[in-house]
């Protein structure tokens, strides 16, 4: 197979959504910091207040070193601030800044927190802007918009949110009192390979050269590899190949996993499109390899041989400590975070779990870290009471030092055991979007 000379793998779009932009002009003079960076518009209409123990909450929103933001405070203020750090905003160039998810924002209220959320300065796969301007935000409050400095800092958000939350606490050690990253991207580029490895193993297994992507890849190619593999109806030998690698590059063996094949198979073929020649964060793919990645099984087809191997087109920026766009993550947290994750995830794999696990084991911090698996297989797919439950266990071990329980994730036996995830998924949430996928836990 020719050696690709770009590729993007992009996150968070459908095909139909995949659209050419080089960015903003890097070049371009900055504005104040009370302005978005040239290129960009600000989208942030009126939140309204809600009304906490009969008293309606103060909400303050502007734009700050680029960024817009969002700052909410019950009238019982306990002097402490919560971040949240949002997801992937796609390749636009409008600024958005999001309330808190899961119920989380009227916890924190009723609990007496305050909460900010930023836009980040930049869209894009850039963790790196994530991170400077959840930080900034979170400065900037203290000192500006609060009646005083926070006592307490703490840190959450979902899927890139929980890769700015990773790399937050090893960026600013000491700033951050806790962290609850949930459906994150705590992999770092380890991600993008595993796009690679999806997009390139069915190539592989169905016989089939589409690398480098054309623009008529979602629309020539991969209807055809579809069809080879079977997988619009029985799949064939290779295409049991293909769900058999996906699931042991996901997290390996674990109850729901050939279920959760059947809802992401199609849709991971819709990540990669064409390389604009704009910034590594509206490029992310750049970073991507499998030039050493071993695959199992190895039969009908011999994978390791036959699959194409592509060298990352940004080496630098893939090996970079520097707070770029994939903002690598080491495994060196500096307070204590609880992680939840959905098991059946194939698009933020479960596996990156497993990543950060090894990752803070390597640097002795795996007492700071406790992670927790949801029984669902979409992204993001957590209740209410399963995002409190987190919220509210993280509190009490930052406050009282008592570090709650957690699940296993690198026991490959317990991962696969059938009951595995059910000690911290809501029964009462049993029957709710991708949760009949599972068996009801006892």
């Amino acid at each position: 197979m020719p050696r690709a000379s770009a590729a993007l793998l992009a996150l968070l779009l459908t095909a139909s959504a995949l659209v050419a932009s080089t960015g903003p002009a890097l070049a371009d003079r900055k504005p104040p910091g009370d302005q978005p960076l040239p290129g960009y518009t600000i989208s942030n209409p009126p939140v309204a207040p809600i009304a906490v123990g009969g008293q309606p909450t103060t909400v303050r929103q502007g734009v700050h070193a680029h960024a817009a933001y969002v700052l909410e405070v019950p009238k019982n203020w306990n002097g402490e601030l919560v971040m949240w750090a949002h997801g992937y905003r796609g390749l636009g160039y409008t600024l958005t800044p999001e309330t808190p998810g899961f119920g989380l924002r009227r916890t924190f209220l009723e609990q007496g927190y305050a909460w900010a959320a930023s836009s980040y300065s930049t869209n894009g796969y850039d963790a790196g802007s994530g991170v400077r301007s959840t930080q900034d935000l979170a400065a900037y409050a203290s000192s500006d918009l609060l009646s005083r400095r926070a006592s307490r800092t703490y840190v959450t958000g979902v899927s890139m949110g929980g890769h700015v939350v990773g790399r937050s606490l090893e960026q600013y050690p000491g700033f951050y009192d806790g962290a609850l990253p949930m459906c994150g991207q705590l992999g770092d580029v380890e991600l993008f390979d595993f796009f690679v490895d999806y997009n390139l193993g069915a190539q592989a297994l169905a016989g089939h050269d589409a690398y480098p992507y054309t623009k008529d890849y979602q629309s020539v190619d991969v209807p055809i590899i579809k069809e080879r593999l079977g997988l619009g109806g029985t799949l064939t030998a290779e295409g049991e190949q293909l769900r058999a690698m996906t699931i042991e590059r996901t997290g390996g063996p674990r109850p729901g996993a050939e279920a959760a094949f059947r809802q992401w198979k199609d849709y991971l073929f819709s990540l990669p499109s064409v390389d604009d020649g704009g910034t590594l964060g509206f490029n992310i793919g750049r970073v991507a390899t499998n030039r050493n990645t071993v695959y199992t099984p190895s039969s009908p087809v011999d994978l390791n041989t036959e699959i194409e191997r592509i060298d990352p087109i940004d080496r630098a920026g893939r090996k970079s400590h520097r707070l770029n766009a994939p903002a690598v993550i080491s495994g060196r947290p500096t307070a204590p975070v609880v992680s939840l994750h959905n098991l059946g995830d194939m698009f933020v794999p479960f596996s990156l779990e497993q990543i950060y696990a090894r990752e803070v084991a390597r640097h002795h911090r795996s007492g700071l870290v406790v992670q927790r698996a949801i029984r669902s297989a979409g992204h993001c797919e957590f209740s209410p009471a399963e995002a409190a439950a987190a919220w509210g266990d993280l509190v009490d071990w930052v406050e009282n030092g008592d570090r709650p329980a957690g699940d296993d994730v690198l026991d490959r036996a317990a991962v696969a055991a059938p009951d595995y995830g059910c000690a911290f998924t809501d029964s009462a949430a049993y029957g709710t979007g991708s949760r009949g996928l599972y068996a009801r836990c006892p």
